[in-house]
């Protein structure tokens, strides 16, 4: 009955976290009279302030210290530390700036299309070896991405950004592995200063007008929104099976797709619905060889960026 509790407990964490992963485009849209550049800067240094208060209010300075000292004594995991920040500051750009320029589908999709791309770094990097259902899925995302490249006539630089960025994010972080708390709050100290300078080097800025504005409120609310997310994913994670979480990570660019098509009025056409359909299926292709294997096998974590 313990177990049974903690299983729901853990699914209503995730499926929270990744709904409001779902919605984000919405927030950053209330934003979007503000440079991308500028509202990242925010989304990093308010991060970081919020984190900071995190680790105080659950008196984890102690633990968060020997994590910090522990990293700058092994240089390769300080390195790794470093390249994690700065793909994931690059992915956070490319996102907001894709969802104030009208490419939420495209957003969307790189998020479907994440799980392939890990697959293939897992073989490359790890030398996992991949099953033939596994094989055909990646080709099967493929040949969707492609389609929708022909059809535009451009390459889908967005879509495939944001797909590699996180997959490569989501690699360090799996060889790193540093508790969800101290790893956010280390990669937002790190590109901190460099987001600091950026906002002050701004001839005008968010921050620049006199009195307290709604834009203010949101920039600050920035650093709730990253963290909040991924601190209950991170909780949830820890009750519910690798399996179920694959199936909930889905939730959230199909939100986002939603939301592109019936909010912001975004194109999704025929060749669209053909190229989201094969990316669907090579998913489920996917998801079912996972479930095929036994699970000590499933060994690799599902995280989320945005």
């Amino acid at each position: 009955m313990k177990h049974d509790h903690t299983t729901k407990l853990g699914t209503l964490y995730a499926v929270i976290a990744y709904v409001l992963w779902g919605v984000l485009p919405i927030y950053w849209k209330f934003v979007d009279h503000i440079g991308s550049g500028e509202i990242l800067a925010h989304r990093i240094i308010w991060s970081f302030v919020f984190m900071i208060g995190m680790i105080t209010i659950v008196r984890g300075w102690p633990k968060f210290i020997s994590t910090c000292r522990d990293m700058f004594l092994h240089k390769k995991r300080l390195l790794a530390i470093v390249c994690a920040s700065i793909v994931i500051s690059l992915n956070w750009l490319t996102y907001i700036w894709a969802v104030n320029h009208d490419f939420i589908i495209q957003a969307s999709l790189g998020y479907y299309i994440n799980p392939l791309i890990s697959i293939l770094l897992a073989v490359v990097v790890l030398r996992e070896r991949l099953t033939t259902r596994q094989v055909f899925s990646v080709i099967l995302a493929g040949v969707g991405v492609v389609l929708l490249t022909v059809h535009a006539g451009v390459f889908p630089w967005v879509s495939i950004w944001l797909a590699v960025s996180f997959a490569i994010y989501g690699l360090i972080k799996k060889i790193v592995d540093m508790p969800a708390m101290f790893g956010l709050t280390i990669e937002t100290m790190i590109v901190t200063p460099l987001a600091l300078i950026y906002v002050l080097s701004l001839p005008e800025n968010a921050f620049t007008l006199h009195s307290f504005t709604s834009t203010h409120a949101l920039l600050i609310g920035a650093g709730m929104i990253t963290a909040v997310p991924l601190l209950l994913f991170a909780k949830g994670a820890q009750f519910i099976p690798l399996s179920l979480i694959g199936f909930l990570q889905y939730i959230s660019p199909t939100i986002m797709l939603i939301i592109g098509v019936f909010v912001y009025d975004e194109t999704f056409s025929n060749i669209h619905l053909l190229s989201f359909s094969l990316i669907w299926i090579a998913l489920l292709i996917y998801l079912l060889s996972i479930y095929k294997k036994p699970m000590s096998e499933r060994t690799s974590k599902v995280k989320h960026p945005s």
